[in-house]
């Protein structure tokens, strides 16, 4: 198992130095959001290609959900910085760091966010390890994961068409499914990825696949997700009322 895993580390090192070179390329780091969605995909089918057991269904479903995923989350992104100037965050970073800018973009935000995403897809590199699954509950792991989905598929169309509409500037979103959570699409990602581990765990090495639905919720709720997301909206005087009526992020009926 360690040869795979330093195998799937050195790929995964080659792949966001590739991406580090698109972003020097067209001079912006935020391509690393693109690089984020798509990185689980490579990640997966390596694993599939280099694992020493042969691809079963389980470990094929698992694969597919994590495309499926990957894709949307890729192209929302896409979509959504098309034609618009760099993330501010990236902005930001590049003026604090001065003359060390090219070294800390590659080592903090490439090489940093590939350590996580091979942390977070700890449950998918062991189904394509294990093999030879046998489980009855796995049905029940898609479902999840098809929650997820859902939360976090809508909640980024309902968000991106409520900030389109010049009529909603200095608003918050709070309808639709931002009615019953004040972020549905995280509570979304960390849904789908606790139903990958549900789905693929099958025997006492797979509980070790706990790892990337633990930090994936971790780094949402006290991290880089809900904390960062919350500051900023904390400053629009509507947020007040809506935070006292509606859940941070279980989706719930909201308060009268």
């Amino acid at each position: 198992m360690m040869h795979y895993y330093v195998s799937i580390v050195l790929a995964m090192l080659v792949y966001m130095t590739v991406w580090y070179g698109v972003s020097r390329a067209l001079k912006r780091s935020d391509v690393a959001d693109i690089a984020w969605g798509l990185g689980f995909i490579f990640v997966a089918w390596y694993a599939c290609a280099t694992a020493p057991t042969q691809l079963d269904s389980l470990a094929l479903v698992v694969n597919i959900l994590v495309t499926i995923w990957g894709l949307r989350l890729a192209t929302h992104i896409f979509l959504r910085n098309k034609g618009k100037t760099e993330d501010k965050r990236y902005i930001e970073m590049r003026q604090k760091w001065g003359k060390w800018v090219a070294v800390r973009t590659y080592t903090n935000v490439f090489l940093a966010q590939g350590a996580l995403l091979v942390l977070i897809a700890t449950p998918v590199l062991l189904a394509n390890y294990s093999g030879h699954h046998t489980v009855s509950w796995q049905w029940l792991g898609v479902a999840i994961w098809l929650v997820g989905f859902f939360f976090e598929a809508l909640g980024d169309w309902q968000l991106s068409r409520f900030i389109k509409n010049p009529q909603h500037k200095g608003h918050l979103m709070t309808s639709g499914l931002w009615k019953y959570t004040r972020h549905p699409n995280y509570f979304g990602e960390v849904t789908q990825w606790w139903g990958i581990f549900v789905l693929m765990c099958t025997n006492s090495m797979a509980l070790w696949g706990i790892i990337g639905p633990l930090t994936t919720t971790i780094l949402i709720l006290k991290v880089s997700g809900v904390p960062l997301l919350e500051n900023k909206m904390k400053a629009n005087p509507e947020f007040s009322d809506y935070a006292q009526k509606t859940s941070m992020f279980v989706p719930l009926p909201p308060k009268k």
